[in-house]
């Protein structure tokens, strides 16, 4: 007989919730997508009247027409015979009568596209109040999904320690449950106390999981894929790349907000405190020069010694007392060596892991992680777990 799922309304919750908020996710995308079409056909209406206007302007007429007239007079100086001339003067009559029919032509384009645009306007305006609705009710839907994948999270938390038979302390902390992080706080199903432990196996059997994770480490992987999916092959391989997609995300998140290591013997950044480095790193990044995170930079950009002038000023560092300056193949060779402080990151934006803290730190990245979201609570302890 199946045993009861403790957990069936929480899942049942978030289940429909994070349904809907998929659905209404796709309306707004469809209706943001209407909106940019509209503001496309309107800024198009509007970009033919401008032209247009601009070739029926009587300033730039005038100019068409002395320039045919001073081409006429040039060309009648020229001519040697009777035939010449009246040649001229037809030539001359011809560019003027289609200089007059342009004009024409342009201001009663001018005067279509300008109320084409003004018709167009209306839909626009009444497209985007639409795109704006759609954008608030999908993000108050995703807001809800989020809660409900929280509450699925922490139902199916207390169900495996209770299993478990660990007794986790639970204490107030704002409302809540005082949940474990990856340095300190409240210990896991399984954790040993550290007091008289040599330094080498706390650093190898009390780290968590997510942390060797993030330094590649393959037999922590193997275990959590073992947890999550057992022998089952299919079962592995998602487990495995919906948790190598977690471990992506935050490395990339990790760069972009400049959490790295430089090295000391590199001459450059020896001569900057980390902080600098990384205020350098990020001034590069907004430049167009940022790290690929392989000891590189992206699409091979290289900073020139201005770039770089400009990047030490931005960290408050007097360029002036800068003795000498990368060569250009020092500059590119700059990140070799420096290393993503991943760990760091993770532990001081989302050290609990909770569901809520992971969503906001990734952003955008998450909405691939569909899977790892709807079993968090059976995931995060296995993360903060040596």
């Amino acid at each position: 007989m199946t045993a009861p799922d403790a957990c069936a309304e929480e899942r049942r919750i978030a289940d429909e919730r994070c349904a809907l908020a998929d659905r209404l996710s796709e309306a707004a995308q469809a209706a943001a997508d209407r909106h940019r079409e509209a503001q496309r056909t309107y800024d198009d209406h509007v970009g033919r009247s401008e032209r247009a206007a601009a070739v029926a302007d009587p300033r730039a007429v005038r100019a068409s027409k002395e320039a045919a007239w001073t081409e006429f007079r040039r060309t009648n100086a020229e001519a040697l015979s009777r035939e010449a001339v009246e040649g001229a003067a037809r030539d001359w009559l011809q560019e003027i009568d289609r200089i007059n029919r342009t004009t024409v032509e342009a201001e009663l384009e001018t005067t279509r596209e300008r109320e084409t645009a003004a018709s167009t306007l209306v839909d626009l305006e009444r497209l985007g109040i639409s795109a704006d609705a759609a954008r608030i009710n999908a993000e108050s839907a995703g807001a809800a999904c989020i809660a409900a994948r929280e509450a699925l999270a922490a139902c199916e938390e207390a169900e495996v320690a209770r299993q478990s038979g660990q007794a986790r302390a639970e204490a107030e902390e704002a409302g809540g449950i005082a949940r474990p992080r990856l340095y300190g706080g409240v210990d896991l199903p399984g954790t040993r106390a550290l007091e008289d432990e040599p330094t080498e196996r706390v650093s190898t059997d009390h780290e968590p999981a997510i942390l060797k994770l993030l330094r590649g480490d393959r037999e922590a992987m193997d275990r959590l894929v073992t947890a999550l999916a057992g022998a089952d092959p299919t079962d592995r391989r998602r487990w495995q790349l919906a948790l190598g997609g977690l471990v992506d995300a935050i490395l990339a998140r990790a760069i972009e907000a400049t959490a790295l290591e430089f090295p000391a013997d590199n001459p450059f950044w020896a001569t900057f405190s980390r902080e600098q480095s990384r205020d350098i790193a990020t001034a590069l990044a907004s430049f167009g020069y940022r790290f690929d995170g392989l000891g590189g930079f992206v699409d091979g950009r290289i900073p020139s010694q201005r770039d770089l002038s400009l990047a030490v000023g931005y960290a408050a560092f007097d360029p002036m007392r800068i003795r000498g300056w990368p060569s250009e193949a020092e500059s590119a060779a700059l990140y070799r060596g420096v290393e993503v402080s991943a760990g760091e990151f993770l532990s001081a934006a989302a050290g609990g892991l909770t569901l809520g803290e992971m969503v906001a730190l990734l952003r955008d990245r998450a909405e691939s992680l569909t899977d790892l979201w709807n079993a968090w609570g059976r995931i995060r302890p296995l993360l903060l777990q040596p």
